[in-house]
């Protein structure tokens, strides 16, 4: 079942949403070589601990950090540790915290040091996908109007879509229906409706779209080994259009 957030609501989701954003560009300002990716998980809990916020995902099903930090070939859900960042990796950073209740959930992927410039086009795709799946949201329109958007965009430059895992409903619970596949023909699925709470998140791969789930049972590669973006907003379906929740100080910078 589809939960609609009332105005009020929404207003709490565009407070975590800042949260959010707050933290992951913070986390995005950090990143460096030779920073373990703990170190990173470390400043995003001190930065949410700072404004009474907690982490949606430490302890999510088990979930170990307090952020996902993905690098090169890794697509989602990987465990901050003692790996260090390095010239010429990509980082995807994805960034989930509880604020009064509700959530906001946002990712980014950040190039360090690369000079390849398909993995850096790779990257700026991912975050044009995302642009272009917000950009379809209408109401009355479908959900898989949004998934046609990113995988227009996205093969059309050359990279595939990752099918095992989509974006989804938020609110209050990280995972809420409806899920938003990456893909597909538009005009089917629910019907977008005003009050609709919306984690748009493209996985983009350089090369095929197929993904295998490591022994940790979170971390998420490309089958290829191939490196992969990712890039996500909370966005409110409103009577005029779409808004995006996870802007950093609630405004667009």
């Amino acid at each position: 079942m589809i939960t609609l957030k009332s105005p009020d609501e929404i207003e709490h989701m565009r407070r975590s949403g800042a949260i959010a954003a707050n933290v992951l560009d913070a986390v995005r300002k950090r990143i460096g070589p030779g920073l373990t990716t703990q170190e990173l998980d470390d400043f995003a809990a001190s930065e949410m601990a700072r404004v009474d916020a907690q982490s949606a995902f430490l302890g999510y099903r088990g979930y170990p950090g307090h952020i996902c930090i993905s690098i090169n070939d890794e697509v989602v859900h990987g465990i901050p540790g003692p790996r260090r960042i390095a010239l010429g990796d990509i980082v995807s950073v994805d960034v989930g915290v509880k604020y009064q209740g509700f959530i906001g959930d946002t990712a980014d992927t950040v190039a360090v040091g690369v000079t390849d410039w398909n993995v850096r086009r790779l990257v700026q795709s991912t975050q044009d996908a995302l642009a272009a799946g917000i950009a379809a949201i209408k109401v009355g329109g479908r959900i898989s109007d949004i998934s046609h958007a990113v995988q227009s965009l996205v093969e059309a430059r050359g990279y595939s879509v990752v099918r095992d895992f989509v974006g989804h409903g938020v609110g209050r619970q990280m995972h809420e229906e409806p899920q938003i596949p990456n893909f597909g023909p538009p005009g089917e699925g629910c019907k977008i409706r005003v009050g609709m709470t919306l984690a748009i998140e493209p996985m983009v791969n350089l090369g095929g779209y197929e993904v295998s789930v490591m022994p940790d049972k979170w971390t998420v590669r490309t089958r290829d080994r191939k490196p992969s973006a990712h890039c996500e907003h909370t966005v409110a379906v409103l009577e005029d259009g779409p808004v995006i929740l996870t802007l950093v100080d609630g405004v667009n910078k």
